[in-house]
């Protein structure tokens, strides 16, 4: 690029104005990034942010700090070059840049999705130097100049908002006002940002062990919102922290980092996959190599965070392997929650089988257990998934051709990756096949983990599964991991005995992992794979593009499932959600209903006793599982929104919505007093705004009206809901 030329790059529809600004420094930066006609101070050549962030051994950051937004090498790329291609409904922006100094060349990938808001980003790096550089961080995206468009503090009006996300208890959302987790230093006296940044890490094989891969800002005084979500199976930070809007005045550094007193300063959001400082991830390429960074989206709205995660859910339908399951949701009856808890055998499954079947489910899943003889522990044995003959004393097929014949499709669970310590398998294959550390195999709670970029490893799991599917006929696997690996291995290609980072090594297992997946699908494409880790410990769209259900959690208490099954479409599309519905004979009508309820708006996991039913109850279980099947091809198309707002964990009332093609449909919790002090009221009202004035008829869908009470005050757009007898919930849809 000739001094002084100036080029602009990007996209503008009705939903994503999308700009990078080169100036005369030849150095590019996202200089608008907001919803078209959204209040945002456009950043400019004074945003100072390149395109990506690369920290390099040996150089470091302009500033000390855990900042991904200064390092030395970041300031120095300058465009070379870009090209731009569309391939419906995506458009791609790929943007070259090369850093003289390392010799490394950067491709910057930009993939719109048209008319939803949504922009995907990953960078590959390449050297095309004369000596080896080593990489200890680099961003998948990197953006300055977020802002309220207020003056002179930008972020004064934001909101940053993330997700905790434990065993039992996922996808707890927060928020926090970003001028509390970055207070106002006075940047006027000390003349340049902050050292901090208000950032979230995942480490280890579980990607959302401790955190959902996303996030969020948003104006409090707009609405205005950003979110995203790291696409990666793995390890991954993402931070916000504070960017002045001011070039400096000297120095040959981009600028950003000195402010003057008039300056005005704004967010800065950076996505990441593994780094150093975080994951002992760095890398070595040689003269030659590159390296791609783990895929991201980044959406905007004027909507706030529902409209947010509207163009998520967009975002993810459009990214996932097509697949009949996601539109035609079957019912799938798997038997372990609150039942056989792992402890399945032919004279206990064939009567559920039976009543799941008169229920109307149409897979029927053997969760654990079906492989360990009766009586004898298997967590540290596993391996060989074989059936049990103490179990299944006629073999397990008498079993599966019983629910063939009952009308629905087989399905088992397995947990392929691990092998147990005590388990023969460890003898027959080579050391190289499981995962490695400082010469020794790793270890986790009695498991083994294998390491599927050795071939014995992809070998034996590969005729475990092909058993599975191809000699027992299973239609449905679910796919469980229950163990987390961190760091990771230090062993490369195990042929070649290549040492690498323990964070790099991960990454590499990562991406086996997701190898195997697709040609697992590529064999067997008619297959649907439920997502299960502990429950919710690995929800991400580096596996759910290729998945199918995502198990929302591992929570036996009917009470707490609520929050987490409410929440659980701010992290997959709803019809990935599988949340369990596990109804008891000891239950009252009213908690059939509570726990029933939860699962309609998702993907409806039936267990529960229901052989042990009286008619009566069976009854009320059949006409939640009709009231589903009604209501499923629109949930398929549709969006969430949150007549309550997102639920806390000891909410009374908690309300999902969902706004589909001919009809909004919202399902509403009453949990009673439950963890709440004082009185609660047994009847609640709910806004939903987008039937606003519409003469529009509530129908309640389930249960009937001897449980619950509606009423639509179209004026207000109100929604008045009765639910006196706690706990309990109903089904109500709204059509348009």
């Amino acid at each position: 690029m000739a001094a002084g030329t100036e080029i602009t790059l990007g996209w503008r529809d009705d939903a994503l104005d999308f700009r990078i600004d080169a100036g005369g420094d030849g150095m590019p930066r996202i200089t608008r990034l907001a919803a078209p006609g959204a209040v945002q101070r456009t950043a400019g050549e004074d945003a100072a942010l390149p395109l990506v962030d690369v920290v390099l051994a040996g150089e470091g950051r302009v500033r000390s700090g855990g900042r991904y937004c200064e390092s030395e090498a970041g300031g120095r790329f300058r465009y070379q070059g870009h090209d731009e291609t569309e391939r419906s409904p995506w458009r791609e922006l790929r943007v070259d840049l090369a850093d003289p100094v390392s010799g490394l060349r950067a491709e910057v990938f930009y993939s719109a999705l048209t008319g939803r808001g949504a922009l995907r980003s990953w960078v590959r790096l390449t050297n095309r130097g004369a000596l080896p550089v080593t990489v200890e961080s680099v961003t998948s995206f990197l953006c300055g100049g977020l802002s309220s468009g207020g003056a002179p503090d930008d972020i004064g009006d934001l909101d940053v908002l993330w997700a905790e996300n434990d065993w039992l208890a996922e996808a707890r959302w927060q928020r926090r006002e970003l001028r509390d987790a970055l207070p106002d230093l006075n940047r006027r006296v000390h003349g340049g940002d902050p050292h901090g940044r208000f950032g979230l890490t995942s480490a280890g094989s579980w990607s959302s062990g401790t955190y959902l891969p996303m996030g969020a800002v948003v104006s409090r005084r707009t609405g205005h919102a950003w979110a995203w979500q790291v696409e990666h199976n793995g390890a991954w930070h993402w931070q916000v922290g504070e960017c002045t809007h001011h070039r400096a005045v000297s120095g040959p550094r981009p600028a950003g980092w000195d402010a003057a007193p008039a300056s005005v300063t704004g967010a800065y959001l950076a996505l990441l996959g593994p780094a150093d400082a975080e994951h002992h991830w760095r890398m070595t390429l040689e003269p030659g190599d590159e390296f791609t960074t783990v895929p991201v989206t980044v959406v905007v709205s004027p909507a706030g965070f529902e409209g947010a995660v509207a163009a998520l859910t967009a975002c993810r339908r459009a990214t996932r392997r097509p697949h009949e399951d996601h539109r035609a949701l079957p019912v799938i009856f798997n038997d372990y929650m609150n039942t056989l808890m792992g402890n399945p055998t032919t004279e206990r499954l064939l009567p559920l089988v039976t009543a799941a079947a008169e229920a109307g489910a149409e897979y029927f899943c053997i969760d654990s257990g079906w492989y360990a003889e009766i009586d004898q522990g298997w967590w540290d044995t596993v391996g060989a998934w074989k059936p049990a003959a103490s179990r299944f004393p006629n073999g397990i097929t008498e079993v599966l051709d019983h629910i063939r014949a009952a009308g629905m499709v087989p399905g088992l669970w397995l947990e392929p990756e691990v092998v147990g310590v005590n388990s023969p398998v460890v003898r027959r294959l080579p050391p190289e096949a499981f995962l490695r550390r400082n010469g020794r195999l790793i270890v986790e709670h009695g498991r083994y983990h294998l390491d599927l970029r050795h071939p014995a490893a992809v070998e034996h799991i590969d005729g475990v599964v092909d058993f599975v599917v191809r000699d027992l006929g299973a239609g449905y696997l679910k796919l469980d991991y229950n163990i987390a690996v961190c760091p990771g291995p230090d062993t490369g290609d195990p042929s070649q005995g290549a040492g690498l980072s323990p964070g790099a090594g991960l990454l590499a297992v990562n991406r086996a992992h997701l190898a195997w997946l697709d040609r697992l699908l590529d064999r067997h494409p008619g297959l649907i794979i439920e997502n299960c880790a502990s429950g919710g410990m690995r929800i991400d769209y580096a596996l759910l593009s290729r998945l199918h259900i995502q198990s929302t959690s591992d929570q036996q208490d009917h009470l707490r499932y609520p929050p987490i099954a409410a929440a659980a479409p701010t992290a997959m599309a709803p019809e990935q959600a599988g949340v369990w519905a596990y109804p008891q004979p000891s239950f009252t009508d009213e908690e059939i209903t509570f726990t029933l309820c939860g699962a309609l708006l998702g993907r409806v996991q039936l267990s529960g006793h229901l052989d042990q039913m009286t008619p009566a109850q069976r009854e009320l279980v059949a006409a939640a599982v009709r009231a589903y099947k009604s209501i499923r091809s629109d949930l398929a198309a549709a969006m969430p929104f949150w007549p309550l707002g997102l639920p806390r964990w000891t909410d009374s009332w908690l309300a999902l919505g969902m706004r589909g093609p001919g009809a909004s449909y919202v399902t509403v919790w009453h949990r009673g007093g439950w963890e709440n002090a004082g009185a609660d009221p047994s009847e609640v009202s709910l806004q939903v705004p987008h039937l606003r004035g519409r003469p529009t008829v509530a129908k309640l869908l389930y249960p009937d009206a001897t449980l619950a009470a509606i009423s639509w005050d179209p004026a207000a757009g109100k929604l008045s809901v009765s639910l006196p007898r706690a706990p309990t919930a109903c089904l109500i849809m709204l059509p348009h």
